[in-house]
């Protein structure tokens, strides 16, 4: 029930192990929010996510050997440019390279950023392992405190990691335009800097370095391209524009599903890569608990705008071509975090946002014609319900509050736009079925993580009260992002279920 990417990963592996595995999508193309179009004549424009980081964690792409479906990854080095508009520096591959470019534009920061990531990596390493595994409060004891720290000195990990981000990254980078790019990095998760125990946000970041950063070539959606065809080289089928009105149940079992054409499909097990929400309207009311009705969406938090560019991209402090290859991390100061997130609670899109520039037809020529450019802007914090008007009365004014943002670092760019996609929080709700515009389905806040998520007695990827019901994706440990642990984790899950011979 639905083709986004962690969908389609539990469908792979299941296809792979030889089950007879039918994928239904609402839309006309698979891959949710992990998809590429043409939305612009010679312009492809991925429609969620774009940075492939968190996947590169996993050893999913190598399981199922995606490379043989068509699936080529580019490496993105320098991985990040972050900039005030007046100082530029990169993150690269090479964590000792990046502290020693530091340490010669920012004294004592180079210093700081080595000690970073040498502090946090034993850290980082445990909170991955936890994504890779159902989640349980002694294995999240066990992984991130005493695993984490090597069993030395818990006591003072412990006290960081129940602190806000913000703060942890104060107590090692004295240097504000260090911290701020940092801590914008942490932030796209959702949660503020001064929200209690996100420090792990930011506590991630040594990972990075040894995953990387990555774009398919052709665009996003090179990766759900790769995952049906491995599901139909396997005997699957993948069905689109093929909405599932509900799923149907026999006694305290699912059964199959009916489609909106009144179509039915049958099996010994359905599995939901919808939104949780969507999974609980779904079904007959008697099978949904009340903590599933209670789940927090929260109010949006972001918005793309996705341009076509007939020139490249060309920065006021620019480096060619590594401004351009790394993810921009593109703030002036933690105020203007700060002051976005105010502005956000108050039920208004802020003025003068934080952004994450992405231009990956600087490593992906297919993206764009010859001399062109797709620039992409993701801008934080947009709530979904607006104190004032509406998202189709307001959409073009914070657009161009947007524009004028990226114009401090690059101006200009106005006069080369040749097209245009504006992603509003409500047409994130309206295409791809992220209630209320969140990207990450539910809040990532601690009450919503590991074993919490989607809420508590269902974080084992199983419908509680409901046999041969099975959820994956975003509204599942571990949330959003592109990784696909959720997919692999809830097909581990499933193959144990149905085969006497467990998981290989």
């Amino acid at each position: 029930m639905g083709a986004g990417h962690n969908a389609l990963i539990t469908a792979a592996y299941a296809a792979k192990a030889g089950y007879r595995v039918g994928v239904f999508e609402r839309r006309a193309v698979p891959g949710g929010a992990v998809a590429t179009e043409e939305r612009v004549p010679g312009y492809q424009f991925d429609l969620g996510g774009s940075a492939h980081i968190l996947i590169r964690m996993t050893p999913i792409v190598k399981e199922l050997e995606l490379s043989r479906y068509g699936l080529y990854y580019l490496d993105l080095d320098p991985m990040f440019h972050a900039s005030d508009g007046e100082t530029p520096w990169f993150v690269w591959r090479d964590a000792a390279r990046t502290a020693n470019e530091l340490e010669n534009l920012f004294p004592g920061q180079g210093e700081a950023y080595a000690r970073f990531i040498s502090d946090w990596t034993p850290f980082a390493r445990a909170v991955n392992e936890t994504f890779l595994s159902v989640p349980s409060p002694l294995e999240l004891g066990r992984k991130l405190i005493l695993g984490g720290g090597g069993g030395r000195g818990w006591q003072g990990q412990l006290r960081r990691i129940l602190r806000p981000y913000g703060e942890v990254a104060g107590e090692y980078f004295s240097e504000e335009r260090v911290r701020a790019p940092l801590t914008w990095m942490a932030a796209q998760s959702g949660p503020p800097p001064t929200e209690p125990i996100s420090a792990p946000f930011l506590l991630w970041h040594p990972l990075y370095h040894e995953g990387g950063v990555a774009r398919p070539k052709g665009g996003s959606g090179g990766l759900t391209k790769a995952l049906a065809r491995l599901i139909e080289a396997h005997g699957g089928t993948l069905t689109v524009s093929a909405p599932v009105k509900r799923i149907l149940t026999e006694g305290p079992r699912a059964t199959g599903v009916e489609l909106a054409s009144g179509e039915r499909i049958t099996g010994r097990a359905v599995v939901s890569g919808t939104h949780v929400l969507a999974t609980a309207g779904a079904l007959p009311p008697e099978f949904v608990p009340e903590a599933a009705r209670e789940v927090r969406v929260g109010n949006g938090f972001g918005m793309v705008l996705r341009l076509a560019l007939k020139e490249k991209v060309r920065y006021r402090r620019h480096h060619e071509p590594h401004s351009r290859v790394g993810l921009g991390l593109l703030i002036k100061n933690e105020r203007q975090l700060s002051r976005a997130y105010g502005e956000y609670l108050a039920g208004d899109p802020t003025r003068d946002p934080p952004l994450i520039a992405m231009s990956f037809s600087a490593v992906d020529d297919s993206l764009a014609p010859p001399g062109g450019e797709v620039l992409w802007l993701w801008a934080q914090y947009y709530p979904y319900s607006l104190a004032r008007g509406s998202w189709e009365e307001r959409q073009l004014e914070v657009r161009d509050w947007i524009l004028d943002a990226f114009e401090h670092y690059a101006p200009g760019t106005r006069e080369n736009i040749v097209g245009e996609l504006i992603q509003t929080p409500l047409w994130l709700e309206r295409e791809l079925g992220l209630y209320r515009g969140n990207v990450m389905h539910l809040e990532m806040t601690i009450d919503q993580m590991f074993a919490l998520r989607p809420f508590l007695g269902a974080a084992s990827y199983r419908w509680p009260g409901l046999r041969g019901l099975y959820m994956t994706g975003a509204s599942t440990h571990p949330g959003g992002g592109i990784m696909g642990a959720s997919g692999r984790n809830t097909a581990r899950e499933l193959l144990r279920d149905l085969s006497r011979r467990g998981w290989k």
